[in-house]
């Protein structure tokens, strides 16, 4: 099976990120950093070649973690994307395709971020 390059994650990443911010915006969430690469931590001043330091981020709820989000560090060999909701059994495994992240051979896309996202919150205010 052929993998997607480093560069072709960490920008799927870069951009999941992006959705993320844009979705607690307009529902109320907060979005919160959470960690950065531990080998960027330990790099002191010299260049970090990733497009990106933030290893996990996460929606919060009434101040709880709510979805989090994180990407495996660049030593792993298989890495993805994954995401988890708090309180639940559902997570994802995402890999890079060249079009974006893939949910298994399915496209996972903004739109379907906020499906999830609004069918979870909706469930949690119930």
């Amino acid at each position: 099976m052929a993998h997607s390059s480093d560069a072709q994650l960490y920008g799927c990443w870069m951009e999941l990120l992006g959705w993320m911010q844009d979705y607690s915006k307009a529902s109320g969430l907060d979005y919160v950093k959470i960690s950065d690469f531990p080998d960027y931590i330990y790099r002191m001043e010299r260049p970090y070649e990733l497009p990106t330091t933030t290893a996990s981020a996460s929606l919060n709820l009434q101040g709880q973690p709510f979805l989090v989000a994180s990407v495996s560090p660049r030593h792993v060999d298989l890495k993805s994307v994954q995401l988890r909701l708090m309180g639940s059994s559902k997570h994802w495994h995402l890999h890079a395709g060249t079009e974006g992240l893939l949910e298994g051979k399915r496209p996972f896309t903004r739109l379907r971020l906020q499906a999830l996202l609004d069918g979870a919150v909706g469930a949690a205010q119930l």
